[in-house]
């Protein structure tokens, strides 16, 4: 029962591939140095099955959701969305929610419009919502609490990181986890300009085919894992264990909510690790995964009721 409550809520058991994307860039639409054909064929010649133009929803720059359309091929999927803007947080700074799968019409705020409306309103449209880069813009718990139907934290941000070295969102992540919210984690580029900020973190979605209706409902249900480089192949339970299946790494962990003391292991280099699981009921925990170069992987966390 306990493994099939696991195996139930981690995407690699679930039917189709994974197909690796960006979902937080911009273009030359709001402050990003590269029109969005540019931008891309960047990631499209990177490897990369999908993206999100998620140029900034502000008035200076005409509220755009930069259309992407013509940018997709047979192998190359793009998504709507912007990054919205409305409200300040509670230090005074203005809101920064990416949003993924907006209708290519989503009007502007109206006058007044909060956060929390706009954000109900992208909800509503069937958009995926996340905290863009807590670490940089010093997000707390109660900004989090403010908006109960984002669904996720950008746990890693490559462009903050180079950039500021505050790419971090597992603080945040895990203090809204252990108060019992149920978010998802995603790494993106938040790429401005090609160069050092580009391909340095992304999302490994799990889905049939690599379409922006198979991605958005991926993202939805939590089939995805977020990485700066390692790759999770499987993860299963086999008897009180769990066996991950990866590219090589060495060290992985087992975090969370009554897991407070990593049980880590270091290997030499090993592309299959084994960790006992926690001995907790209700809570959550998580995996993270290192490599050779210092780069992780985590997964979204898995809920033990």
């Amino acid at each position: 029962m306990m493994a099939d409550l696991i195996e139930r809520q981690l995407p690699f058991a679930a039917p189709g591939r994974f197909w690796r994307g960006n979902l937080h860039m911009h273009s030359t639409r709001s402050d990003g140095d590269h029109p969005v054909a540019e931008a891309c064929a960047a990631y499209a010649r990177e490897g990369y099955d999908f993206v999100a133009m998620t140029d900034h929803f502000l008035p200076d720059y005409g509220h755009p959701v930069t259309d992407t359309r013509a940018c997709r091929t047979p192998n190359f999927v793009t998504l709507a969305g912007a990054e919205l803007h409305q409200g300040r947080l509670s230090n005074g700074e203005i809101w920064h929610i990416v949003a993924v799968g907006l209708p290519w019409d989503f009007g502007p705020p109206s006058d007044g419009e909060t956060a929390e409306a706009i954000c109900a309103r992208a909800v509503a449209a069937g958009a995926f919502l996340a905290f863009a880069h807590p670490g940089w813009f010093a997000l707390k718990p109660e900004d989090v609490r403010s908006l109960p139907m984002v669904h996720a934290v950008e746990v890693y941000n490559h462009g903050t990181e180079i950039g500021q070295m505050r790419g971090d969102g597992w603080y945040l992540a895990d203090m809204a986890l252990n108060e019992g919210r149920r978010l998802t984690a995603i790494a993106t580029d938040d790429m401005h300009r090609l160069g050092a900020g580009f391909a340095g973190g992304w999302t490994m979605v799990k889905a049939d085919d690599v379409t922006v209706e198979a991605i958005l409902a991926a993202l939805h249900a939590g089939k995805f894992y977020a990485s700066q480089g390692p790759m999770i192949h499987d993860i299963c339970v086999e008897g009180e264990a769990l066996v991950i299946d990866c590219s090589p790494v060495v060290t992985a962990a087992l975090v969370g909510s009554r897991a407070r003391r990593a049980n880590a292991r270091i290997t030499e280099i090993s592309s299959r690790v084994t960790l006992p699981l926690p001995q907790m009921q209700g809570g959550y925990f998580r995996v993270i995964l290192r490599d050779r170069h210092g780069r992780h992987a985590w997964t979204n966390p898995v809920w033990l009721d």
